[in-house]
């Protein structure tokens, strides 16, 4: 069972429709992307990597990614995930100027 952060908690809205997207990896790592329609209509992407036991590794919510689809968000934070899974830690250069710890929904 994952062990949700406050990035999840902050970004989680039972009521907005998402795709998700979860993935366990051979080392028994857990990735789950989320990508929504916020009521304003941006496209919103959370990012979760979480430990075989269930611990967090990393959670990261964006409230706006400009100019991409809610698929399109959704295949980069797959492979977003990926990434952090096998560095172990977010690299931080690859974030876009609107990526927030805690978006508003």
């Amino acid at each position: 069972m994952k062990k949700r952060g406050e990035t999840y908690r902050q970004w989680y809205d039972p009521i907005l429709h998402h795709q998700t997207h979860e993935e366990a990896l051979d080392n028994g790592t857990c990735l789950e992307v989320q990508a929504r329609l916020s009521r304003t209509g941006a496209t919103q992407l959370f990012i979760g990597v979480y430990r075989a036991d269930g611990s967090l590794i990393c959670e990261r919510a964006y409230s706006q990614r400009a100019g991409e689809t809610v698929s399109r968000a959704l295949v980069w934070g797959v492979g977003y995930a990926r990434r952090v899974a096998v560095e172990g830690k977010m690299n931080t250069s690859s974030l876009r100027p609107t990526a927030r710890r805690w978006p508003t929904r």
